[in-house]
């Protein structure tokens, strides 16, 4: 049997990734340090966490639309030196105003970066290999949550948080100079016609599976963008601590990617109900031993589990439903997702800085994914129906 190695380039992709994941995620950690350094709310230092969101959510199906027909090597290096720029600038920010709109600057990469990434990762492997090569270059993202933030989350304990920001722009450096040295060029990719692609959103079952995404996936942020607060505030954690909760955190988002990407081949419908549910209970849990030291971290823990596993169903269905659109509704998918972090982490705010407090987040964090669950019935419903349908037409 031949098995085929994992090549070089896709593991400089998988260090790029990590490092715009750590960009995206370490806010979680160093929260406190900002507000304090910038003499801010908590709440409006979670605004952050929204304004990085929102610039994936608006700058990412634009720019890949924008970026597709260029050099994919020249166009992975820029989005580099974007995301570096983007960085320094947080880092060396003197105020709140100008550390969102550095945010903002180093959000616009992630889309386009993800989308264009995983288009070269398939085409540096064997079409047998594509789904682990796409999987390899997202793992960047999933252990940006264990490595990168707590990282980052100590640099700033020990450091201050400006060099935080230096830390990852050094990781986008080297990601962007192993680009430039390692990664061919490869032509200007014959773009689907945009017509083509955005044709794929009239069909309801997409629209209806990117609004699953935004809807239950708004939860997550809520929470985990505050877990240093409520660690330290409600629950009596020492600022240290806040480091390894976020490795134990960050150990159950990957045990949960792991069983949702299975359970999902197994039963789709099954597993996106399943999941979504599960999260659910996890931030009532949470929100209920939210006064216990063990029991907080064992709930935060089973959250990270219940929370992560909910990915690979919600990506899954909306490649299912996206027809000759599917890099789009790819791309739009993470915007979906990033719309709910940036409403988990206005949500989150309000909460904190209101009478209610940090303990209440995760009984906040529930509402919207509730919504969520009625989207998932009717879709697995409509789903059963047109599986029937084939059947019987067969």
């Amino acid at each position: 049997m031949n098995k085929e190695k994992m090549p070089f380039q896709v593991w400089i992709l998988t260090l790029a990734a990590f490092a715009i994941g750590t960009a995206e995620f370490v806010i979680a950690g160093i929260l406190p340090q900002i507000a304090t350094s910038l003499s801010i709310t908590e709440g409006q230092a979670g605004y952050l966490i929204s304004a990085y969101a929102l610039a994936i959510v608006i700058g990412g199906p634009i720019l890949t639309i924008y970026l597709a027909r260029f050099n994919k090597k020249v166009v992975l290096t820029g989005l580099m030196a974007l995301f570096i720029i983007g960085n320094i600038l947080s880092a060396l920010a003197p105020t709140y105003n100008l550390l969102l709109v550095s945010r903002v600057i180093a959000g616009l990469v992630q889309g386009p970066f993800y989308g264009i990434g995983a288009v070269v990762a398939t085409n540096l492997v064997s079409e047998k290999m594509a789904g682990r090569a796409v999987g390899q270059m997202f793992a960047g993202l999933t252990l940006a949550n264990v490595l990168g933030v707590p990282a980052g989350t100590w640099i700033s304990l020990q450091f201050g948080w400006h060099n935080t920001f230096f830390t990852v722009a050094a990781f986008g450096a080297v990601a962007m100079v192993s680009i430039l040295t390692s990664i061919k060029s490869t032509g200007h990719g014959e773009a689907k016609n945009i017509k083509t692609q955005l044709m794929a959103f009239k069909n309801p079952m997409l629209l209806i599976s990117l609004a699953i995404t935004a809807l239950s996936w708004s939860g997550f942020m809520t929470l985990y963008g505050y877990l240093a607060p409520i660690a330290m505030h409600t629950t009596g954690y020492g600022e240290e601590a806040v480091t390894w909760i976020l490795v134990i955190v960050g150990a159950g988002l990957i045990i949960g990617n792991i069983l949702g990407g299975r359970s999902s081949d197994k039963n789709l419908g099954k597993a996106s109900m399943f999941w979504a549910v599960a999260m659910i209970i996890s931030l009532v849990a949470v929100g209920l031993v939210v006064d216990n030291k063990i029991l907080f971290v064992v709930a935060a823990f089973i959250f990270g589990i219940a929370s992560f596993a909910n990915v690979p169903a919600m990506q899954l269905r909306v490649m299912n439903h996206g027809g000759e659109g599917q890099e789009l509704a790819a791309t739009a998918n993470i915007s979906a997702f990033n719309l709910a972090n940036a409403f988990g982490g206005f949500l989150g705010g309000m909460v904190l800085d209101s009478q209610l407090g940090a303990g209440m987040i995760p009984f906040a964090a529930v509402i919207v994914p509730i919504i969520g669950l009625l989207f998932i019935a009717k879709v697995n419903k409509r789903e059963k129906t047109q599986g029937k349908l084939a059947t019987d037409f067969n």
